[in-house]
């Protein structure tokens, strides 16, 4: 059987779709591990709820290849097992993004909360962490241009004479730069981490929550395309 005039058109429209779908499943990985990767080792945000969301985005951007196989075969081949398969499983992916773009929502709404509990930790465990984590304590502070997480003044345990600070503090980065320089504004930076932190994170999540529902609302097009293609298929089996 071979469909002919509007369902061919339909066929071939599904076809190209799932090249889109594809390329929006590449997308969704590469965000997702951008994301994870800013959450946990530029970021350090140790709380477990943080990776719902980035980890889910993954997920269904590898479990798209899968689908995508589907409605491929079955378009080109107007298998209509293979159609309903990639309509069924699509629809089961376009759930899942909604909740993760829920999730995201969610936990950008505790991200303040989240934030000073990693960095209060950060802090305390600067000292006696190992070379990667202050390697990664200092890069933080140096790249958002912050020290401590309120003021510089929440390194006020990191030496003896309460006065000093990281040389990641310092406006121009030296050795022992920081050492009894806590208050002086001409050598650190005064303004703490916390809000530049949150701002970074929330925009981060904003990309999860916007890259879901962007590919969601692609999707519902892909399964209008596939039923269509369905009823089409259906129709020339009840005609035969």
């Amino acid at each position: 059987m071979s469909l002919e005039g509007g369902m061919k058109c339909v066929k071939f429209m599904l076809f190209f779709f799932n090249f889109i779908f594809w390329l929006c499943g590449l997308a969704l990985i590469v965000v997702g591990v951008l994301v994870q990767v800013s959450l946990h080792s530029t970021l350090m945000i140790n709380d477990a709820s943080a990776s719902g969301a980035p980890i889910v985005i993954i997920a269904v951007g590898v479990v798209i290849f899968f689908v995508a196989f589907f409605g491929c075969c079955g378009a080109w081949k107007e298998n209509y097992c293979m159609v309903t398969m990639f309509a069924i499983l699509l629809s089961l992916v376009i759930l899942v993004q909604i909740a993760a773009a829920i999730a995201g929502y969610i936990f950008r709404n505790k991200v303040s909360d989240v934030v000073q509990a990693s960095l209060t930790d950060m802090i305390s465990s600067y000292n006696n962490s190992s070379a990667e984590f202050k390697a990664s304590v200092d890069a933080l502070q140096e790249d958002l241009k912050c020290c401590g997480m309120n003021s510089s003044s929440d390194w006020r345990s990191f030496r003896p004479d309460g006065n000093s600070v990281p040389d990641s503090c310092c406006l121009n980065v030296s050795t022992n730069c920081g050492i009894g320089a806590m208050r002086d504004s001409a050598k650190v930076y005064q303004e703490g981490c916390r809000t530049a932190v949150e701002d970074l994170l929330k925009k981060n999540i904003q990309w999860v929550i916007i890259a879901a529902l962007v590919l969601a609302f692609i999707e519902v097009t892909g399964v209008v395309f596939a039923c269509v293609l369905m009823r089409g298929i259906r129709s020339g089996y009840e005609v035969m």
